[in-house]
């Protein structure tokens, strides 16, 4: 199975330097230029909000399409992608640095071996779930994929708040994907392959993002593509334990909340059975992948996957 242990011996053997030294610290630009065209006055486009700075990418993208070529596009996307995480160092604090790889970008205050290790194992999960999603996943042309990892709970959930509403019941998370104007995942600093099932569940989220998917779908999509790909966690139930929860756990109402996805957003039973349900119900449904491959094309969130079904 490929997984980070082998990124990190592959990732310490063809690197010249030393394991703990790192690169110098890029300084973060003001303004980003593409191939001598009006150049972006990107720190002009910047707000801080819950103590971090938040780019405004309508205007990122604005500035984009004028440029006369789709190179100079990327390359563009790629430079403000860059320029943003740059700027998200200094709040971070000095111990946090950027590290690129192929197709990825990472804020860590991870070793630098470690860093690259990650940055392999995310190249690899993409093209694993590209191949086991058979046309479903999609990964947009512009920009890289950016993992964000953060050294505690408390700077994770100031980091992500910027993202919930300011009023509501919503349950614990140890990862995230975001994509309002610049798709990226989140997640808490920890060992290896404590994170190698949150960047395969939540790369998982975002080669599906473009589908208007039910969250029931999308959770369980991705749940069995983490399993999968990471193999199955250590279970806090037995199956019968589960299947006794349940039993108990779900009447009408709650069930109504699952198709809605209200049920995935409170904490507790309501959290943890509403992750297994999906996970049960895509499962059983993948069996017949053609079927299955057609409905997850049509299915819409407004109704639950209700019509494509």
């Amino acid at each position: 199975m490929f997984n980070l242990v082998q990124s990190l011996i592959a990732g310490i053997i063809r690197s010249n330097r030393p394991p703990g030294e790192r690169a110098p610290r890029e300084a973060a630009p003001a303004v980003v230029s593409v191939d001598d065209i009006d150049p972006f006055q990107f720190s002009s486009h910047i707000e801080i909000a819950h103590g971090f700075p938040r780019v405004n990418w309508d205007a990122v993208d604005a500035w984009i399409e004028t440029l006369p070529a789709e190179k100079s596009k990327g390359r563009a996307r790629s430079l403000c992608e860059r320029a943003w995480l740059l700027h998200l160092l200094a709040p971070l604090g000095p111990q946090y640095h950027l590290s690129e790889g192929r197709e990825g970008l990472l804020v860590s205050s991870l070793e630098p071996h470690v860093a690259r290790a990650t940055l392999d194992f995310m190249y690899g999960t993409l093209r694993r779930i590209i191949k086991a999603r058979d046309g479903l996943a999609f990964v947009p042309a512009l920009g890289k994929d950016i993992l964000i990892v953060l050294d505690d709970q408390e700077t994770y959930y100031n980091f992500v708040a910027h993202y919930y509403p300011e009023r509501g019941e919503f349950a614990a998370s140890g990862g995230m994907y975001i994509n309002e104007g610049c798709r990226h995942f989140v997640t808490v600093k920890s060992e290896m392959r404590a994170i190698e099932p949150v960047i395969a569940h939540e790369m998982t989220h975002g080669c599906v993002a473009h589908l208007p998917l039910p969250l029931w779908l999308n959770e369980g999509i991705a749940v069995n593509m983490e399993r999968r790909l990471t193999g199955i966690p250590p279970a806090l139930y037995t199956p019968l334990e589960l299947h006794e929860q349940h039993l108990e756990f779900w009447g009408d109402a709650e069930v109504q909340e699952f198709w809605s996805g209200a049920s995935f957003h409170r904490g507790g039973a309501s959290n943890t059975l509403s992750y297994d349900l999906a996970r049960i119900l895509t499962e059983q449904l993948a069996k017949e992948w053609g079927s299955f491959k057609g409905f997850v094309g049509k299915a819409d969130r407004e109704d639950a996957g209700k019509a494509a079904a």
